[in-house]
């Protein structure tokens, strides 16, 4: 099973942050511009929060807010849960399920390393799926 750190070896390195003073409107702006559903709210080099398409929903169009008008920092998630780069994909499933989330931070030694989607894990388990298919079908083939 892989790793957090090996998922986020094979992803882009390209961190998509903002910090708690800018508006609901910039995080839908970048989301859109990059087609994640996750921006980390970042306040000097550690990690403040983080703002999803499920924050947006529910802490600013069902509370009657509005985006230009609202700061990240009045409607992130400030409990949010995080994993270590040493962390399995299969733990991480167990954990989102649980706690009902899509995104998972990655820290390390207590500073930002990355973030994975439940998107990236199901992508490293298939890949890994299809390996391990492969590796059994070559297997096969050669007793014969």
């Amino acid at each position: 099973m892989a790793t957090v750190q090996q998922i986020l070896d094979d992803k882009s390195k390209t961190l998509h942050t903002l910090p708690p003073e800018a508006m609901v409107v910039d995080a839908l702006k970048v989301m859109a511009k990059n087609d994640v559903g996750a921006v980390l709210v970042v306040s000097g080099r550690k990690l403040a929060g983080i703002f999803t398409e499920r924050h947006y929903t529910r802490n600013v169009f069902l509370a009657g807010k509005t985006s230009p008008a609202t700061p990240l920092a009045d409607v992130m998630a400030t409990d949010f849960s995080s994993v270590g780069p040493e962390v399995s994909a299969e733990a991480c499933m167990a954990l989102m399920s649980d706690k009902h989330v899509r995104h998972l931070p990655v820290l390390k030694d207590g500073e930002l390393a990355g973030i994975v989607s439940i998107g990236d894990l199901m992508t490293s388990i298939i890949n890994e799926e299809q390996f391990n298919a492969g590796q059994l079908v070559r297997y096969v083939r050669g007793m014969n």
